[in-house]
């Protein structure tokens, strides 16, 4: 039986201010050491980190004078403004905020800036800051809903530019569950006046940049389709870019000669224009110029030219090791968040984790066996044959319980598509079990479906688990001793844990074009709903106590254009909530792609002194 819940809050506390809650999550790129600010000159000569390059700094832009370069960084924390010289000295902040503060643009006369942020609210809009005072004003919050992204000052100083999906629906991609971003181009006046969308809605034309004259701005222009294509780290072919010249008063677009590709972010330089081109790591990806000519190579995501055009400060994305953990920012101090492996999942003790180790082809995925803390972590089962997925651990640490199968929509990049329930059978998958040294292998589900995501009983005699297939789908429980199965729903669910309590099994469904959380009881009774968003809530994990869910959520939409993101859904928040759907806060706040979060045991909840 429950307690009431003004019993629990005035006889415990979830040792917040003695021991935080401990989560873990992933984050698919990027980690400390992944991307780092460079400085150039604009044909790539005499290139040398601007900063050191174990911190995630990014985005950088000139002053109008030259004298100063404004960028983000996540050094102190949260993602915040930072301005500092050419040659690195006279490091100071800007902003202090746990929200996202990202995506800086000076004024003409160098006194203001105008930035995207997500403070009071958590959806990515614009702010202006007087650098003088440091105070902020907010110019397109109230203006509409969705994001807004890449503002850009006009020369004569009367517009700002920027792109927004406040009038996209924020579609599914073309069988898969990853959202389109649908962006058009917009400008407001400085005060808030004024706004006015330049370009016809429904495909995607990002990152305005001004022309001298404040009559014109460069931008780049795809397909929405291609926004999910082109937002991987190496987009495949046949999804180029165009590079464009809109008038602002008109609206009239006018393609660029540039050479095929996925080419974005162009920018005057002098008397040519220069753009960022992605592409396989090599000789094809860098900073172009539209006369032929090029700049720094690599695997380039942000660049701006100084105002004489002779340099360049840019981020790139890079080569780093990942740890198994590394701690990282968290909006609330209650809670101390980690970083980690894909889909964590801890023992009974808390000092054990698996996770998946991801190989180097399409097959052979396994478990990756850490401990908190450690630097390295081992590899305790792989099928080189087929993949592993949703490693949990049994009630009594003894045991792994996962899906082994192809799970073509994980690991097979983009290419796995799904327009009706017999796709997502993939050749079948089955639910197994390892010892917790990794031994023991033995399949416990049989058939022709598509059967995954386990999840044990406290009492580690049954388990719940989502299956696609000719048998039906929906969620199952399977007794293991006599291998009777269950049915307990028939719809379209997937991440089914049950609940350290046993009262309970959540799982995420796929209704009315979001993912919702929701919960059952074991005998198949009271189906309620937690979450009620537009987006997706997913990825779910259980406070120890069963008191509390973690999970992830697209609700505050994307935060950037997610070319410059390298990752599939550049829009995943951490959040947690009451078992019941209450007292919702956020944990994470950026542009990145967190998810499958998972509660690290920290023993019984302790009574307040």
């Amino acid at each position: 039986m429950r307690l009431p819940l003004t019993l629990l809050l005035a006889g415990y506390a979830l040792t917040a201010a003695a021991e935080p809650q401990k989560i873990s999550y992933a984050r698919v790129f990027p980690n400390g050491g992944q991307i780092g600010l460079f400085i150039a000159s604009a044909d790539g000569s005499d290139e040398h980190p601007l900063l050191g390059n174990h911190e995630l700094d990014y985005d950088a832009v000139w002053s109008p004078d030259g004298a100063t370069l404004v960028f983000t960084s996540e050094r102190e924390g949260s993602a915040d403004l930072f301005r500092v010289k050419p040659d690195g000295t006279g490091l100071e902040r800007l902003t202090d905020d746990p929200a996202y503060d990202d995506q800086a643009a000076f004024s003409p006369d160098g006194k203001q800036l105008v930035f995207v942020s997500s403070r009071n609210g958590g959806f990515a809009h614009l702010w202006t800051m007087d650098l003088a005072t440091r105070r902020t004003k907010a110019l397109t919050m109230g203006t509409g809903t969705g994001g807004d992204f890449r503002p850009a000052w006009s020369p004569d100083g009367k517009w700002i530019a920027f792109s927004s999906d406040r009038e996209s629906s924020l579609p599914f991609s073309d069988g898969r569950w990853e959202r389109l971003q649908e962006v058009d181009l917009f400008v407001i006046r400085p005060d808030g006046t004024g706004l006015k969308r330049i370009t016809e809605h429904g495909a995607f034309v990002g990152s305005p940049k001004w022309s001298a004259d404040s009559r014109q701005v460069l931008a780049y222009a795809m397909t929405a389709e291609q926004t999910l294509a082109n937002r991987r780290p190496s987009p495949e072919p046949n999804n180029d870019t165009r590079l464009v010249s809109i008038e602002v008063a008109t609206g009239k677009m006018t393609d660029l000669a540039a050479p095929p590709g996925v080419n974005f972010a162009p920018s005057y330089v002098g008397n040519t224009i220069g753009y960022l081109r992605r592409d396989k790591a090599g000789p094809g990806a860098g900073i172009y110029y539209i006369n032929g000519k090029a700049g720094p190579k690599g695997e380039v995501r942000g660049a701006a030219w100084s105002p004489d055009g002779a340099r360049i400060v840019f981020h790139r994305r890079m080569t780093a090791s990942r740890p198994p953990w590394k701690k990282t920012f968290s909006r609330l101090p209650g809670y101390e968040l980690t970083l980690t492996g894909l889909l964590p999942s801890f023992n009974p003790a808390g000092d054990r984790f698996v996770t998946l180790e991801r190989s180097t082809g399409i097959y052979g995925t396994g478990i990756a066996l850490a401990s908190p803390g450690s630097a390295k972590s081992e590899v305790i089962f792989s099928d080189p044959k087929r993949n592993v997925l949703g490693p949990q651990w049994s009630p009594d640490g003894a045991t792994i319980m996962f899906g082994i199968g192809d799970f073509n929509a994980f690991f097979n990049g983009f290419h796995g598509k799904f327009h009706k329930p017999a796709d997502r059978v993939e050749g079948g998958a089955q639910v197994a079990l390892i010892n917790a040294d990794g031994s023991g292998f033995r399949e416990v589900t049989t058939g022709p479906n598509n059967n995954g995501f386990p999840s044990m009983a406290p009492d580690g005699k049954r388990f719940v688990y989502r299956t696609f297939g000719a048998d039906g789908g929906g969620l199952r429980i399977m007794n293991l001793e006599t291998k009777a199965v269950t049915t307990l729903t028939d719809g379209y669910d997937n991440f089914p844990l049950w609940s350290p309590r046993g009262d309970l099994i959540m799982f995420s469904r796929q209704a009315g074009g979001n993912y919702e959380v929701y919960t059952i009881k074991p005998d198949g009774t009271d189906v309620k709903q937690l979450t009620f968003t537009h987006g997706n809530d997913t990825h779910m994990g259980w406070s120890p106590d069963g008191e509390f869910i973690v999970f992830t959520s697209s609700r505050m939409g994307f935060k950037d254009e997610v070319v410059y993101t390298d990752a599939p859904q550049p829009y995943g928040e951490i959040f947690v909530m009451r078992y019941d759907g209450t007292d919702v806060q956020q944990l994470t706040d950026n542009q990145w792609e967190d998810g499958t979060p998972a509660w690290q045991p920290t023993g019984r909840m302790q009574a307040k002194p």
